[in-house]
């Protein structure tokens, strides 16, 4: 099994159906005032990287990493499809990212995830990221979970 991690434009019917299969595992854990996903126009802004593993191929899982224009980035539509899940596509797409984050020389990487998720806030707790209080535009919210990791 051949499993690639390249940029990618989001806008591909793979990429929505995976974004799709994302929207509707994020509405089934949160009400929707606490999902903060970005829509496809967004993902295509120029300050936007956007990565897709593919396995064998078939888009497999997606992330994206949005510069603050400020030493930072955010992590937005980190995903991996159900059916592809247990072949550590999550770990490869996030040290694809981080690496990324590093060429560019970002002091910080940040991300908002759900409590819900304990799969993903191991993920990034095993790849150095650690609590913060909410960033940017994002307002306190009992069902998020603000992290950051250090890059400099």
């Amino acid at each position: 099994m051949t499993i690639t991690i390249a940029i990618e434009p989001p806008r591909q019917p793979e990429i929505l159906r995976l974004l799709a299969l994302s929207d509707a595992y994020a509405a089934s854990l949160y009400p929707a005032e606490s999902n903060h996903l970005v829509d496809i126009s967004s993902l295509e802004r120029p300050s936007v990287l956007f990565l897709v593993a593919r396995t064998n191929g078939a888009v497999a899982g997606c992330c994206a990493l949005a510069d603050a224009g400020d030493g930072t980035a955010e992590i937005k539509r980190m995903f991996v499809d159900p059916a592809w899940r247990g072949l550590r596509i999550g770990k490869l797409l996030l040290a694809a990212i981080i690496d990324s984050a590093r060429q560019s020389k970002l002091d910080a990487i940040r991300l908002e995830t759900g409590i819900h998720q304990p799969e993903a806030i191991g993920l990034y707790r095993a790849y150095g990221f650690t609590d913060i209080p909410p960033f940017g535009a994002y307002k306190p919210d009992p069902l998020s979970l603000f992290m950051e990791k250090r890059l400099s």
